[in-house]
């Protein structure tokens, strides 16, 4: 695989996808629509076929566009695509306990460069499709702050939720980490899987969700790629 350039060729070597599937068992945050999906028509009854599907804007591995959480805020279909394609850097987190919180002292061995994609390996996509998934480490406010400071614009991770989810004995803080990429025009990408695949350095991350008109964020078929000249 490659793509040409002027200059000459890049060539895209491998490929991990990063996305959860779509599908009737796709688990949502909670309250959110359910996916489902049946056919509209049949290659038997009408010599094709297409699929009625119904689901949220927030199903699957997506993105958050700032209209999310703040009125006026940017939505999906007008965000900088620099902001969903680019080098990323994948931070191992993995090992903390339920519901902790991800701290800059978890994050500051990292080499993250400005503008870089941040993808934080918390390793809880293996607790996809159970309740525990919403039990899930988060980032805290000031290392987000951080990232923010040092000139990152799009985070991501394996977990439902970048800020904590509530829950019945624990409202959760608000969602601090959300309204502060926002406040920038960032972008926030959740419910990513497969992270430990990505085990090559330097990865070239797609995030580009579909383009729905007006909405709040969209799913994403989000692949890592390792490009070579």
């Amino acid at each position: 695989m490659f793509t040409g350039t002027k200059r000459g060729h890049v060539r895209v070597t491998r490929l991990v996808d990063l996305s959860v599937p779509v599908d009737a068992g796709t688990q949502v945050f909670p309250g959110d629509p359910v996916v489902a999906s049946h056919p509209h028509t049949t290659v038997a009854a009408d010599g094709y076929n297409v699929q009625a599907l119904t689901m949220g804007s927030q199903s699957g591995t997506h993105v958050d566009a700032p209209f999310h959480f703040v009125e006026g805020g940017l939505r999906v279909d007008e965000l900088d695509l620099t902001r969903l394609t680019g080098s990323a850097v994948v931070v191992d987190v993995r090992g903390r306990a339920p519901r902790s919180r991800l701290t800059w002292a978890d994050l500051e061995h990292a080499t993250i460069p400005p503008g870089a994609l941040v993808l934080l390996h918390t390793g809880w996509s293996a607790h996809y499709g159970t309740p525990a998934y919403f039990d899930h480490p988060f980032l805290d406010a000031d290392a987000c702050r951080r990232l923010l400071d040092d000139g990152v614009r799009t985070i991501g991770l394996d977990a439902p939720n970048i800020d904590l989810t509530p829950t019945a004995d624990d409202p959760g803080e608000g969602y601090p980490v959300h309204h502060l990429v926002a406040a920038v025009d960032g972008v926030v990408c959740e419910n990513l899987t497969n992270l430990a695949a990505v085990d090559f350095p330097d990865p070239f991350v797609s995030l580009l969700p579909l383009r729905l008109t007006g909405a709040d964020g969209a799913p994403v078929r989000a692949v890592a790629m390792q490009v070579r000249p």
